[in-house]
């Protein structure tokens, strides 16, 4: 009799354990796939949408600096050449022979009344008046400047 009443209670306890184990199925909730990204989903896609075009604005901006830089640097070289150098030298000591030779017609020697200039598309008028030295400008656009310079009493 205690063989049975052991075996009765080893199917009592083995039922009990299944029909606790089929009875939690019945607690469990259905499975739903969702996607983890926005994109997909739906969920926070703006977002998500704003850090995507954020780092694409940034990388084509840090590409923009990247060549501009680049661009100056080429420039620098080519004005930091020894032709360029040279141009920029031989044209400032021109402009002052040009500038000299100006100084010479208003207060040399022989001093002139009155001359015109023509460089590069520019008019320089001089008018030598009793104590005073008036020089006008004019430039491509007819745009006027007038410098008056007194030479009466002045002297280096």
């Amino acid at each position: 009799m205690k063989s049975r009443f052991a075996w009765y209670l080893i199917v009592y306890v083995y039922v009990a354990l299944f029909s606790l184990l089929i009875a939690s199925y019945g607690y469990a909730d259905e499975l739903l796939f969702k996607f983890k990204s926005p994109s997909f989903s739906g969920i926070n896609s703006s977002s998500h949408y704003l850090t995507i075009e954020n780092q694409e604005n940034t990388r084509r901006g840090t590409i923009k600096q990247e060549r501009e830089a680049e661009l100056d640097a080429i420039k620098r070289e080519e004005n930091n050449s020894t032709l360029a150098r040279f141009m920029r030298n031989f044209e400032s000591r021109v402009y002052a022979q040009l500038s000299r030779q100006l100084v010479e017609q208003l207060f040399g020697e022989n001093p002139s009344t009155e001359g015109k200039l023509e460089l590069e598309g520019n008019l320089i008028e001089y008018v030598v008046a009793e104590d005073t030295v008036t020089l006008t400008i004019t430039d491509e656009n007819n745009g006027q400047t007038t410098i008056t310079i007194p030479v009466g009493d002045f002297t280096f």
